[in-house]
C-alpha cells in the first residue's frame, strides 16, 4: 500500500514493507553560517535496496552522505544505521567512497589494495575477492597508470570492500567516465546489488538513477521534492490533451471529466486545453467516446508523452 500527499512539488510516497530499515534519517539539516545545505529531510533506506539520492549540483546530496557517514557534523536531527546511532561498529558495515582515493600510479592494483588493506586490516583473501568481484585480478600486477578511468574506478570499489561491508555509498560512482567506463561501473553495481548488498548512490544523471536504482530521493536546494521508488516517482506518464470545441466550455469539459474515475490529475494548460493522465486499460479513444456519449464534442484530442527528464525538472523547479 501506498500514501501520496503533495504540497506544490513536494510529494512524498510511503510504502508498508517489513525490510529492515539500513539507514534512517530523521529531520536532518546543515547549515553554514547563514547558508541551509539541508533543511529537514527525512527517508528511510531499506536492506537490499539501491537507493539513489537524485539531484543538481549544490542540492544537498554530498552533504547528506557526509553526515550519514560522519564525516559532517549535522546542524540538528537525527541518524540512525540499523536501528542505532552512528557508531564504530555501524562504520565497519559501510564501505564508502566519497571521493576516489589517491593510488600510487607507480603501483599495481594489488599492491595498492595492500596499502588500503593494512589500514582497514584486511587480509590478502579480502584483496583477492575484492579483485575478482570488480573484474580485475587479469590486470592486477598492472601499474595504476595504465589502467584506463573505468578500471581506476573498479580499483576504488575494490577498496571499499575489502572490509566485506554490507552497504556501500557512493558519491557521483560515475562521474567523469566515458561511456565505456560508466557502462563497466553500472554492471558491477547491479552484480553487488544482485549479491544482495545494500548500496547508497548519490548523483545528478538521471539516466543513471533510472538505470541502477531500485529507490529515489530528489533533492533541490537541501529539500527532499520527492522520494520513492522509481517506478513511482520517475514513471513517464502519457497525458491526453483535449481542446473542448465551440460549444462546450472547458469547465463544462471539466466537469465531465471529473465524472469518469478513470480520468485523474485533470490540469488547465496555459493555451486553453485541458490535460489528464488515463488509468491503465484506458486510451484516449475510449475517452473520446465516453464524451460524445454525453454530448460533448471535442475540438481536438491527442497524446503527450512526458520524459523523464520533465519530471525531473518539473520537481527541481525553482520555487
Amino acid at each position: 500500500m501506498s500514501s501520496l500527499s503533495e504540497h506544490g512539488t513536494h510529494i512524498h510516497f510511503r510504502f508498508a514493507s517489513k525490510r529492515m530499515a539500513v539507514l534512517e534519517l530523521n529531520n536532518l539539516s546543515k547549515h553554514y553560517g547563514s547558508t541551509q545545505a539541508l533543511r529537514g529531510l527525512t527517508l528511510t533506506v531499506e536492506e537490499g535496496s539501491v537507493y539513489g539520492l537524485l539531484g543538481p549540483n549544490g542540492s544537498g546530496k554530498t552533504t547528506t552522505l557526509g553526515m550519514a557517514l560522519g564525516v559532517l557534523n549535522a546542524s540538528g536531527g537525527t541518524i540512525r544505521w540499523f536501528g542505532q546511532p552512528i557508531s564504530s561498529d555501524s562504520k565497519r558495515r559501510v564501505g564508502a567512497m566519497l571521493e576516489t582515493p589517491n593510488f600510487f600510479p607507480y603501483l599495481s592494483a594489488r599492491q595498492n589494495l595492500r596499502v588500503v588493506a593494512a589500514v582497514k586490516q584486511a587480509d590478502d583473501q579480502a584483496i583477492e575477492d575484492a579483485l575478482e568481484v570488480v573484474g580485475l585480478l587479469a590486470r592486477q600486477h598492472d601499474a595504476f597508470s595504465t589502467y584506463s578511468l573505468g578500471m581506476k574506478q573498479r580499483l576504488a570499489l575494490a577498496s571499499t570492500l575489502l572490509s566485506k561491508p554490507s552497504v556501500l555509498v557512493l558519491d557521483e560512482p560515475t562521474n567523469g567516465l566515458d561511456p565505456q567506463g560508466i557502462a563497466e561501473v553500472r554492471t558491477l553495481i547491479q552484480r553487488l546489488a544482485a549479491e544482495g548488498k545494500t548500496i547508497i548512490i548519490a548523483s545528478h544523471l538521471l539516466d543513471e538513477i533510472e538505470k541502477i536504482c531500485t529507490h529515489v530521493a530528489v533533492l533541490h536546494r537541501g529539500e527532499l521534492r520527492a522520494a520513492g521508488r522509481v517506478s513511482d516517482i520517475l514513471a513517464t506518464t502519457d497525458r491526453v490533451l483535449l481542446r473542448p470545441s465551440a460549444t462546450t466550455t472547458a469547465a463544462t469539459l471539466q466537469q465531465a471529466l471529473g465524472q469518469f474515475p478513470w480520468v485523474t490529475d485533470v490540469q488547465t494548460e496555459s493555451d486553453g486545453r485541458l490535460s489528464a493522465q488515463l488509468a491503465e486499460g484506458y486510451d484516449p479513444a475510449a475517452l473520446n467516446k465516453a464524451l460524445f456519449e454525453r454530448g460533448i464534442v471535442l475540438a481536438g484530442l491527442e497524446m503527450r508523452q512526458r520524459s523523464l527528464e520533465t519530471q525531473f525538472l518539473a520537481l527541481t523547479q525553482a520555487q
